[in-house]
């Protein structure tokens, strides 16, 4: 079983305009809302192919009880820790010309006793899983070392952990060696305190990650595709060319096919294919974490 850590869900409202002009009125053409963030992102996918899921984290409010509701759905097996504050909302707008606007709300408070009771679950949970997947941002109240925490526990425990994360968050994260990691070239480039003007330099700075003792490392490239480093071989794969609608979740959905491939003990250059497949077909739908299965076939 697969275990996804949630901390910062968000309820993800998709709305849809033929041209988004700011500081003016915008009509949408369409909008609806579905379970999100990139947690739950990966957690849907592993269930589209019936992989076996348990999910933890915070959820409060309507906007929580909306999230475990789609969960269930899905026979996902939730040890979600209510909260009294609010589960966030996220408005994607999608404009013409596969064009994403993300409106990001920062999410609630967390206590202590909050924090605590989420811990212990996380504990439990461990006994049920063989790969835990850390991903998405955290909520107010919690430390920026909470994903370097998780990593030891899930290591001390003996289980294989994928973290997907941004900032001082991936920063920490990283001291706990992970067994994979998926920086995007924005993230690297937080890590290496600068732009970073090509693939060498982008080479460079995800090797650096392997001396730090992660075991695997992918860094999504967007449409210039996927650069694979181990330490024992670099590979990269084009990204697949079609017509883009909707880019959320694209980076959540190459993290489930890492570590569904990572669990089947697929090898590297299989993996990124099955990756750069899934998140083209991701790409190519309205709803994020939906994914149209024979488009994805086809274009594996």
């Amino acid at each position: 079983m697969f275990l996804t850590v949630n901390l910062n869900p968000a309820v993800d409202k998709n709305c849809e305009i033929d041209v988004l002009r700011p500081g003016e009125v915008n009509r949408l053409t369409r909008s609806g809302r579905v379970a999100g963030g990139k947690g739950i992102n990966v957690t849907k996918i592993l269930r589209q192919f019936r992989m076996p899921v348990a999910a933890v984290g915070f959820l409060g409010g309507p906007g929580g009880r909306f999230i475990e509701e789609a969960m269930e759905k899905l026979g996902v097996t939730g040890y979600f820790t209510r909260i009294k504050g609010d589960t966030r909302t996220s408005v994607n707008v999608l404009s013409d010309g596969g064009f994403v606007t993300e409106i990001l709300e920062p999410g609630p408070v967390i206590s202590e006793k909050e924090l605590a009771a989420f811990r212990k679950q996380f504990s439990g949970c461990l006994e049920l899983c063989r790969m835990v997947v850390l991903s998405g941002s955290i909520p107010q109240g919690l430390p920026v070392d909470i994903y370097a925490e998780l990593i030891e526990e899930c290591h001390e425990a003996g289980r294989k952990v994928c973290l997907d994360a941004s900032g001082e968050l991936l920063r920490q994260g990283l001291a706990a060696k992970p067994d994979l990691v998926k920086p995007n070239r924005r993230e690297l480039e937080y890590l290496a305190g600068r732009e970073l003007s090509g693939m060498e330099e982008i080479r460079a700075e995800a090797g650096k990650l392997l001396e730090q003792g992660v075991g695997k490392v992918v860094v999504s490239l967007g449409a210039e595709g996927l650069l694979y480093m181990d330490k024992e071989q670099e590979l990269y794969q084009e990204a697949c060319r079609v017509r883009i609608v909707n880019t959320v979740g694209c980076g959540d959905t190459v993290v489930a096919s890492l570590c569904m491939s990572e669990l089947a003990g697929e090898e590297a250059g299989i993996a990124l294919k099955k990756a750069a497949a899934l998140a083209a077909a991701n790409a190519s739908t309205r709803e994020n974490g939906q994914i149209p299965m024979e488009r994805y076939l086809e274009l594996l």
